[in-house]
């Protein structure tokens, strides 16, 4: 990708790269703002979305976010300043929660919630974090196993997946107390008094229940209807009016906009804002010990194996962007990184970490190549990290609210996966188009008891649909394809992404 230089980069002395130049203070602080503002929410989501999965208490949902947003802010320092000769690839990225990672983590999340769950989680990615550390350097030379179809068709099924989030926040869970249907008070009734004490009629069979069968009030609730619809029409109305700073930070000003209206409507209150502390440090294993299983290990490492080739793109196009070469060492140091962030994440009760595109882009469409600017940001999110107010806000806001945002954000993960695979050759490789057509099934979204009569230790394995369409699309591809290495291709893939 050519190359034109801002005004940040003419002044710079010519025996300095512009990536290493170093801005005047106030600069790197508007400039560094301009990041966190762009990835803030995607940042704060993955902790929303994990955090109700596990059943948590708002004052733990605030806690994963204050935790996210420091490690947010350490992995970035790490990752632009560079740490010994291992770690940092030494560019402008800025570092933040995978969105690969969240559904097999709401799976392992929704099958043991509470602090238990929490242990078993956190071990899963702490595990998954040293198994990246160790495989860094093999995954810097497979990129000829990820070619752009295979990418594409992984990160548009990462997308699919996530949007049920996004339509449950709005509508309600299908479980529990905001599912489509509750058990007839009539039928409640008349099962208490047939079984009362001193009554005719036999102990009930163990898991004995009624079946739901009236409509529930707070599924599809017409005021949350209409908060989501408010911000959902913010965004678009923003992106398409806006431009430059404000059209990047669309979802967040939507974001606000929703609050305002919960707040009007009175479903939003803040006080949980005006008890959380002002101050507070970010201390490890919060719910106590990890708890290390191997087969969740494996999962998320194999997750971590995508992230990872996903993050090697982005840095070669991120290299193109600023006419810095990167060398396989440069690559290995920065995949080490994503594996070393995501091991401290799971020490400080948080999440796996990868370059954020959103973030990249902005490195193309400001001109500023300095990492310097990104190592701003990365202190701005630890700062944030070490406010709890901040963290107990964004755990007030309702769901609703986040529902509207999610359909953009979710939705865009998706049409990223399609951007890049609208670069793919389909017309005259016919055998792309089979390994799209073959890996996009979606079989555990559509019937997730497919895995009830497999062996328990393979479950964590097989119930995300992004697990087995990655599995997949590799296997099809290799077998089809062949393990062709075009390092042209997978950056023009890159830069179709980030372009969103």
């Amino acid at each position: 990708m050519p190359s034109t230089p801002s005004a940040y980069s003419q002044g710079c002395p010519p025996d300095r790269h512009p990536v290493d130049q170093r801005l005047p203070n106030i600069k790197l602080a508007a400039l560094g703002l301009q990041h966190v503002l762009v990835m803030y929410a995607g940042a704060v989501a993955v902790p929303l979305i994990i955090g109700r999965a596990l059943q948590l208490s708002a004052e733990e949902v605030a806690m994963l976010i204050s935790a996210d947003l420091f490690c947010c802010g350490l992995i970035t320092l790490i990752q632009t300043l560079g740490a010994t000769r291992w770690f940092g690839i030494q560019l402008p990225v800025m570092m933040g929660v995978t969105f690969a990672s969240v559904a097999p983590m709401a799976a392992m999340a929704t099958a043991e919630p509470g602090p238990a769950g929490a242990q078993l989680l956190f071990g899963s990615i702490i595990g998954a974090g040293v198994v990246s550390i160790l495989i860094a350097p093999a995954v810097s030379r497979m990129l000829r196993f990820f070619p752009p179809v295979v990418t594409g068709t992984i990160i548009a099924v990462i997308g699919i997946t996530l949007m049920r989030v996004g339509i449950n926040w709005i509508f309600g869970n299908p479980v529990g107390p905001t599912a489509p249907a509750i058990v007839d008070p009539a039928y409640a009734k008349w099962l208490a008094d047939v079984t009362a004490p001193g009554g005719q009629a036999p102990p009930l069979p163990q898991g004995f229940a009624i079946q739901p069968s009236v409509p529930n009030p707070k599924y599809a609730d017409p005021v949350g209807l209409g908060i989501a619809a408010v911000v959902l029409l913010s965004i678009l109305l923003i992106v398409k009016y806006a431009r430059g700073f404000v059209a990047n930070i669309s979802v967040l000003l939507g974001i606000v906009v929703g609050a305002i209206a919960a707040s009007a409507a009175g479903i939003m209150t803040f006080e949980k804002m005006d008890q959380a502390a002002w101050f507070d440090i970010v201390l490890p294993f919060h719910f106590g010990m990890p708890r290390f299983d191997i087969m969740m290990i494996l999962t998320m490492s194999l997750i971590m194996v995508v992230v990872m080739i996903e993050s090697t793109g982005m840095f070669l196009a991120l290299g193109s962007m600023t006419s810095r070469e990167i060398t396989q060492k440069d690559l290995a140091r920065g995949l080490r990184t994503d594996g070393l962030g995501t091991l401290l994440g799971g020490i400080f009760n948080t999440f796996p970490y990868t370059s954020f595109s959103q973030n990249v882009g902005l490195v193309a469409v400001t001109g500023v190549k300095s990492r310097y600017v990104c190592a701003a940001g990365g202190l701005i999110l630890l700062v944030l990290g070490l406010l709890p107010k901040i963290a107990a806000l964004v755990e007030s806001l309702p769901t609703v609210v986040l529902g509207g945002a999610g359909i953009v954000m979710f939705g865009m993960v998706a049409a990223t996966g399609i951007r890049i695979l609208s670069g793919v050759d389909f017309k005259t490789n016919r055998n792309n188009a089979m390994i799209v057509a073959v890996s996009i099934g979606m079989v555990p979204l559509i019937a997730p008891h497919f895995k009830q009569w497999m062996p328990h230790s393979v479950h964590p394995l097989v119930e995300s649909g992004i697990l087995l369409s990655s599995v997949t699309a590799v296997l099809l591809n290799l077998f089809l394809n062949g393990a062709q290495h075009d390092e042209r291709a997978v950056i023009a893939a890159a830069s179709q992404a980030e372009s969103h």
